[in-house]
């Protein structure tokens, strides 16, 4: 790590550890209460929450949180993972959900994101935002996977480093800090996450996900954890009342810049970089899930008036079921609304008659299933 590209700062320096074999590293502060905002990002920030607020309300009215809830996770969770170098589709992910597809590699780097998500949103009941809670996450979203010989659950106790492949310590782009300064970081980024703002927060939250990829607490999964981290905490402040905003699609999309951006606030403290980025992402995703919203919310009334004309039976149901989930199988439908499996596939067939659902080729052991294709086309359309 060139120690003259790094300038000192209220968020770091750089400096050599203690023993004979000292090597430099970036030694973070705590994570900065108050920071000054560029007029440019002033703006920005109104605009990002203006668009916040207007994916807020669509969550509200929301009669089923979990139709825009699940897919929208799922869609964080494909790009979130593309960004550390897998190539699953989304498509290929509600497959696999739906058993009827094996899990390769990159599909199950996928499926334990998602995994994790939803664990932790079930643990918020009872657990805060906490190093406990990360490290729970952190061990589901290693699991059974690449990285999973890489102490899931656990705080790394060896020294990592951030740089091209074949990259050494030494030729490092970025040194984190040593494992023995994790305990006193991790604290702090508790207690910024808990205690009363001083600090508008979206600007809260994109210095807490800087400071979570500065201080890369884990071996793997930093990134993936760090990003799931932000919507953690807009959810916990009361920014939204369902997990709905994901920036990730945004980052994988301008992913050079948002590697370039994190390094700029280490190197030189140029936090006003960052913020107009991550301002940027919340003000496009936010906008782009309502739009998506507004786009489900459509077909999920003219599945509901089409349906309810050609039959009273339990397709009214699936309708619902495959707005949230978009490929079904006999068995999905049979185990989620309690019904015979006879009355699953009756239902499957009526809604594919009806043109919402489309047969597609069997899985293993020649299973059927079921596409939405209008949903699919809705969530994976750029």
């Amino acid at each position: 790590m060139d120690v003259n590209g790094y300038a000192d700062s209220v968020f770091g320096r750089v400096r050599r550890t203690g023993g004979a074999r000292g090597y430099l590293a970036f030694f973070p502060n705590p994570i900065p209460r108050q920071v000054a905002i560029a007029p440019a990002n002033v703006l920005r920030l109104a605009d990002a929450e203006a668009a916040l607020g207007r994916l807020a309300g669509v969550g509200r009215l929301l009669p089923v949180p979990q139709l825009l809830v699940r897919p929208y996770l799922r869609r964080e969770a494909v790009a979130s993972t593309r960004i550390e170098g897998t190539q699953a589709s989304l498509v290929e992910v509600f497959d696999a959900e739906a058993g009827d597809a094996p899990y390769g590699a990159d599909v199950e780097e996928v499926v334990n994101y998602v995994e994790a998500m939803e664990a932790g949103l079930r643990r918020l009941e009872t657990l805060p935002v906490s190093v406990r809670l990360i490290r729970e996450m952190h061990a589901v979203i290693l699991a059974g996977v690449r990285g999973r010989d890489r102490q899931p659950g656990e705080l790394r106790t060896t020294q990592n480093w951030i740089g091209p492949p074949g990259a050494t310590m030494e030729t490092a782009t970025f040194v984190p800090p040593p494992p023995d300064e994790l305990p006193a970081l991790l604290a702090d980024l508790e207690r910024f996450i808990h205690e009363d703002p001083l600090l508008p927060p979206l600007v809260q939250a994109a210095l807490l996900h800087a400071q979570f990829e500065t201080v890369h607490p884990f071996l793997d999964g930093n990134g993936r954890l760090g990003r799931l981290l932000i919507v953690f905490f807009l959810v916990v402040r009361d920014r939204l009342p369902e997990p709905l905003l994901y920036l990730s699609p945004y980052f994988e999309r301008h992913r050079g810049e948002y590697s370039d951006a994190l390094q700029a606030v280490r190197e030189r403290g140029d936090v006003d970089t960052w913020l107009a980025l991550f301002l940027d992402g919340v003000r496009v995703q936010a906008t782009d899930a309502v739009a998506r919203a507004e786009r489900l919310i459509d077909l999920r009334e003219q599945y509901r008036t089409t349906v309810r004309g050609a039959t009273r039976g339990i397709a009214n149901q699936v309708v619902e079921l495959a707005l949230e989930q978009p490929v079904l199988t006999a068995r999905t439908v049979e185990a989620r609304l309690g019904v015979s499996r006879p009355a699953a596939l009756k239902a499957l067939r009526q809604l594919a008659d009806l043109g919402i659902l489309a047969e597609a080729a069997g899985g293993p052991r020649g299973q059927l299933r079921w596409r939405a294709p209008q949903v699919l086309g809705v969530l994976t359309d750029e």
